[in-house]
């Protein structure tokens, strides 16, 4: 009935029709020397071949995207369906059964009877992004801050790991709290100076302090051996027994402990266990913290900076506290990142990687745990796409944009009161 409804409007027709072949024709703009022009080398020269095929196909695509968009559009009276669409809402209970279920699974995981190497590495992968995703979260979800140069503390923690354990022979374990100490004080360091800033200000300002970061970081040779890198870096061991094939004089390998034969993927696997510890506790963390006052106190500033004010709350406290405490869990991710690798360079943190972890946290839900790990699954799920490797970043964008027209609020955008107020009951009349 929607439909036939629709169907006597000929004037909105028309008028979906017009905007669809207008951004049909925007595509077509774009497509012609992004898709159907493509440079290959012939013989030692650079040559031009045409992909006319893709670029019509992208064009229609968008053509219908845009009509089906329209026609959802106008099946709303009052208000687009597209924006009025809620988040999935979940209870406590709910969550609670989510997040159990969600737990049990990441620790059986090695163990599945479907699981590979190649699994369990791209799962630990996903498992540094969700702990960056719940990082930035503090800061942008609950204080309401935003940062686009988170990264920066994502490289500081990675970069102190490898130049400690380079400088005073010291291990993972010894430097991860290091790492953090250190990223948390430059965080408060970036706090200082956009304490008056908001919104799109603050926003640049942070970008610059990334730029600035992994510019320093590319040139202080002496230091960071600048585009090179720093190589060795040392792996985690377990209470002091590394996992390799041969440990050196006096000390004894993992394996040998337990009378195992050496297999490479039991290193993997650690690797996956030591990052999936290190989420939880960054979970269970900020979800106490949330719970404190000065939970409380990032989201009365998210909400109303001036009404915080009057409650007595400090903002100068209150913000460089959530910039630290994001950015000291943005450290103890890139420590486990570089241990991890055994070899970091400043091109591992470009902008690309603070847009993808702002786009978990946007895409997830704004201060939504689990929809942090919804999107992360998502996003780092869709990058491994290899069929479609050469169109990787365009279906990317193209999902968020979706995920954005349909979900506004991300995946899950409601959450569960800190503090609830109950109802005081009745007095009967006398």
């Amino acid at each position: 009935m929607a439909f036939a409804a629709l169907s006597q409007r000929r004037l909105d027709w028309a008028h979906l029709v017009k905007d669809a072949a207008l951004a049909a024709l925007v595509a077509l703009v774009l497509a012609i020397p992004l898709v159907g022009l493509q440079t290959v080398e012939v013989n030692a020269a650079l040559t031009i071949r045409t992909r006319w095929d893709w670029a019509a196909i992208g064009v229609a695509a968008v053509f219908v995207g845009r009509l089906l968009l329209g026609v959802a559009r106008s099946l709303s009276a009052a208000r687009s369906a597209v924006a009025r669409r809620p988040a999935i809402i979940l209870n406590r209970q709910r969550a609670t059964l989510l997040a159990v279920l969600g737990i049990m699974f990441a620790v059986a995981l090695p163990v599945l009877p479907f699981s590979s190497r190649y699994i369990v590495d791209l799962a630990t992968t996903v498992m540094i992004y969700v702990m960056l995703g719940w990082g930035l979260n503090v800061v942008v979800g609950l204080a309401g801050l935003l940062d686009l140069g988170y990264v920066a503390f994502y490289a500081v923690g990675a970069y102190s790991f490898a130049l400690f354990a380079q400088w005073f022979q010291l291990g993972f374990w010894e430097c991860l709290p290091l790492a953090g100490l250190l990223a948390a004080s430059f965080g408060v360091a970036l706090g200082f100076p956009v304490l008056r800033l908001r919104g799109d200000y603050l926003a640049i300002v942070t970008l610059g302090f990334g730029e600035i970061v992994r510019i320093v970081l590319l040139n202080w040779v002496p230091v960071t051996n600048g585009p090179a890198g720093i190589g060795n870096v040392p792996r985690p061991t377990f209470f002091g027994m590394p996992l390799v094939a041969r440990a050196p004089a006096g000390r004894t390998t993992f394996d040998e402990f337990f009378h195992l034969t050496f297999n490479p993927g039991h290193r993997i696997v650690f690797l996956y266990y030591v990052i999936l510890t290190l989420a939880l506790i960054t979970n269970f963390f900020t979800l106490r913290l949330r719970r404190l006052p000065i939970g409380r106190a990032w989201e009365a500033l998210r909400e109303d900076e001036i009404a915080a004010r009057a409650l007595g709350i400090n903002p100068t406290t209150v913000k460089l506290s959530a910039f630290a405490i994001g950015a000291m869990l943005g450290g103890f991710a890139g420590a486990f990142f570089a241990t991890r690798q055994g070899f970091i360079s400043p091109e591992s943190f470009s902008f690309i990687e603070s847009a993808t972890i702002l786009a978990i946290v946007v895409l997830g839900g704004m201060g939504s745990q689990l929809g942090v790990v919804l999107a992360a699954v998502a996003l780092v799920g869709m990058q491994e796409l290899r069929l479609f490797a050469e169109f990787r970043m365009l279906i990317f964008g193209a999902a968020m944009i979706a995920i954005m027209a349909w979900r506004p609020r991300g995946f899950i955008g409601h959450r569960e009161p800190s503090v609830r107020l109950e109802r005081a009951p009745a007095r009967r009349a006398a």
